[in-house]
């Protein structure tokens, strides 16, 4: 059933096309091209013109059966930058970059398999019930494509995000909420040579704030940090602006409230110690979910890995992903591992075994419901 030729050079082929994001149009042609071939119509949303990019965020459907649960497949098509032209490379089952740049498995072995499983289901003719395919952009930029999805083109009972890291067989079940934290302090500009006492250094302010924050892990539950501080103009002018980004995110919503107001407060106090200004904005990146290995979503998958000889493993994870932005939307969704080790690195990988699992996984589902 499965080509794993067909299978692995479309993969490829996927990762020698640029797609950072906001850059996902050439990659977008190409997958509308592929499904063509096939028969399969997909249309692109207004995604891209509401936050900036050079394309949509792709959605197929296939009609099937009415009586049969619809679902909903979905994987991103941006990545992080790639600091280079990707020429990955295939050594003994395994598919990785040519070490100086990333592999661009996060999340092209998503749309692979789904190109994948498209293509055996119409030319097997395997039946099934309504299938709706998403390509979603700029998901590295805190899911925005997703966030931005014409939902009046998706119906979906249920739905299968294919973006976690590790090995095919593991379900993400538990994400905490994140909240994203911005602070510009604003001093007042002096020359660091002559009149040093005459400025209010915002940098210095900054600094100060952020050294008096809890960051890194907190609890069990909760992690911050600060990863962006930029500020001054020049090493002999006091410095009038300095703009810092962080987050924290946590399983639980007192703990991620309690922490978000202990980084504001830092801010506060470190810009009133040293007289600068502080305008802080504080923003929902995305929001948690919590699945249970009785809702049937998880049963479905759970049935599937099962199915393909491989035991389920049930787990939280720290990050987030587009299944957060569908949970919350009141889709019933769920983020799968596809078999990806080490993203965003240069030492980014995927076993081909595993991409070819991937597909029986998915055939697995539709198969099951159906």
């Amino acid at each position: 059933m499965i080509d794993s030729i067909r299978l692995v050079n479309s993969f490829i082929g996927l990762t020698q096309i640029d797609s950072e994001s906001f850059k996902e149009g050439e990659l977008a042609r190409a997958i509308i091209n592929k499904l063509a071939v096939m028969g399969v119509d997909v249309r692109a949303d207004f995604a891209g013109e509401e936050i900036g990019g050079d394309t949509g965020n792709l959605i197929l459907r296939l009609p099937g059966k009415k009586d049969a649960p619809s679902l909903l497949f979905l994987a991103h098509m941006d990545t992080v930058s790639a600091r280079g032209k990707i020429h990955p490379v295939v050594e003994k089952g395994i598919i990785e970059s040519g070490g100086d740049t990333i592999l661009g498995a996060d999340d092209k072995v998503g749309i692979a398999a789904i190109i994948e499983l498209i293509e055996i289901l119409k030319s097997e003719r395997i039946k099934h019930g309504d299938i709706t395919a998403i390509f979603t952009v700029a998901e590295e930029k805190g899911s925005l494509g997703a966030k931005h999805i014409d939902f009046r083109m998706v119906k979906a009972d249920h739905a299968f995000i294919l973006d976690g890291e590790g090995s095919v067989g593991r379900i993400i079940i538990n994400t905490p909420s994140q909240n994203i934290i911005k602070a510009k302090f604003i001093g007042k500009s002096a020359h660091a040579g002559i009149e040093p006492e005459a400025g209010v250094s915002s940098i210095q302010a900054a600094s100060d704030a952020i050294s008096n924050m809890k960051l890194g892990r907190i609890d069990d539950e909760t992690m911050a940090n600060i990863g962006v501080v930029k500020g001054g103009t020049a090493f002999n002018v006091v410095a009038a602006k300095t703009y810092v980004e962080g987050e924290t995110r946590s399983f639980s919503l007192e703990r991620l409230e309690s922490q978000t107001d202990h980084m504001k407060q830092c801010f506060i106090e470190g810009a009133k110690k040293f007289g600068a200004k502080v305008d802080i904005k504080v923003s929902r990146g995305f929001t948690g979910f919590h699945l249970s290995p009785n809702d049937k979503i998880v049963k479905i998958v759970i049935d599937a890995i099962k199915g393909v000889g491989l035991e389920p493993e049930l787990v939280m994870s720290g990050g987030g992903s587009d299944a957060n932005v569908l949970n919350e939307k009141g889709i019933s969704a769920i983020n799968l591992a596809i078999g990806m080790k080490n993203p965003h690195s240069e030492r980014e990988q995927i076993a081909i075994s595993e991409l070819e699992t991937l597909v029986k996984v998915l055939l697995e589902i539709v198969k099951s419901v159906s």
